[in-house]
């Protein structure tokens, strides 16, 4: 698709066994609307599910204003990225857009497209960002560049301070909104 700033850069999925992935998706046009009202209890009800659904095991994660960082591990050696965003991604873009016409919220027109037949979206058209990780010391860098996110946007001042992160949880296990897997992240080298 070429655009006015040139093409439009495609995001390559690789599902290779035994690596892990760090994805980063975003809302619409990069709006500051994932922590409004019930949205960050919600995805974390949507990750829950899928990654149950789908076989993938969470290393970390961090819910920040307008994206999230997620760093997953597949627990079986035939699986699909695509499909495990799709699982977290669609049932809580449908629930929030239904909430929204429900209420008339006046909010609903930011996540206007200008398309008749998806006339809405919560989130930012395409892939995101998918990095394949096969070191064990990526692994570990990948989760403190996560949970450092809060504290490098001056949000917090430390990592474990920001509820909708892995950061607490990584440090006092059932501290945080979600369990992590932490029994099948690679040690530390």
């Amino acid at each position: 698709m070429e655009t006015n700033i040139g093409p439009r850069r495609r995001c390559r999925r690789y599902n290779d066994p035994g690596h892990a992935h760090f994805l980063t998706f975003s809302c619409y046009h990069h709006l500051p609307i994932l922590l409004l009202d019930h949205r960050p209890e919600w995805l974390a009800e949507a990750l829950n599910h899928s990654r149950q659904q789908v076989q993938f095991d969470l290393w970390a994660y961090v819910f920040m204003p307008e994206h999230v960082h997620l760093l997953l591990w597949p627990r079986v050696p035939d699986y699909s990225i695509s499909r495990f965003l799709q699982a977290v991604k669609m049932p809580m873009s449908r629930r929030i857009l239904r909430e929204l016409r429900v209420k008339e919220d006046r909010r609903l027109e930011e996540l206007a497209t200008g398309q008749k037949e998806r006339p809405h979206r919560f989130w930012q058209d395409g892939g995101g960002y998918d990095r394949n990780i096969v070191q064990a010391e990526t692994v570990h860098r990948a989760i403190e560049y996560i949970h450092g996110n809060p504290v490098r946007r001056k949000l917090v001042d430390s990592p474990e301070e920001w509820k909708w992160s892995s950061a607490a949880e990584w440090m006092n296990e059932g501290a945080g909104p979600i369990r992590i897997d932490r029994d099948s992240v690679p040690p530390r080298l």
